[in-house]
């Protein structure tokens, strides 16, 4: 006699670290999420490097509007766009090294030197409300996010691009 074949596939474990393999489970669901969605190479792939781009702004709150409405605006994906502002979450704690940088390259590039240094004690919380605090520190952090994130989006259409065309059978016309 022969047995049954199982109705459930075989669990495999992981030999990385809980927290490593949580992140390789994420990633692994948003690629095919990504791979899935029924829409052209192009659009997938536009959509997707807007969302890295405004992942890179230091707008906050409004990265996944933002990303949506400019996907919207394109043309494109906008799923691939929310998704792909999504994964900036990934590198979360590296973030504030990341506004730092891009702050001291938008400060050298709107003031043609580098920036004074800022002491966080000596700055009020009414300060941050105030418009000079966007002036001061927002809009250099804005212009130096800009060298960071048109690159990187221009990377991902292209690779995305690429894994999108290999991954996807070429539809002939009979």
């Amino acid at each position: 006699m022969e047995e049954p074949p199982p109705t459930a596939e075989p669990v495999y474990e992981s030999r990385l670290p809980e927290p490593l393999a949580r992140l390789k489970r994420w990633l692994a669901a948003h690629h095919m999420t990504l791979m899935t969605i029924a829409d052209t190479p192009h659009s997938i792939a536009l959509g997707s490097a807007i969302g890295i781009f405004f992942g890179f702004t230091p707008l906050w709150s409004l990265k996944t509007l933002l990303s949506i409405a400019v996907a919207w605006i394109f043309r494109c994906n906008k799923i691939a766009a929310a998704i792909a502002v999504t994964l900036h979450d990934i590198i979360l704690p590296f973030m504030p090294a990341i506004y730092w940088w891009e702050y001291k390259i938008g400060y050298w590039i709107l003031h043609g030197g580098p920036p004074q240094r800022i002491r966080i004690a000596h700055i009020a919380m009414q300060d941050y409300l105030h418009w000079r605090a966007f002036v001061r520190v927002i809009w250099p952090t804005l212009a130096g996010s800009l060298f960071l994130a048109l690159p990187s989006g221009l990377i991902v259409y292209f690779v995305m691009r690429m894994l999108l065309s290999r991954a996807r059978p070429s539809q002939k016309m009979d």
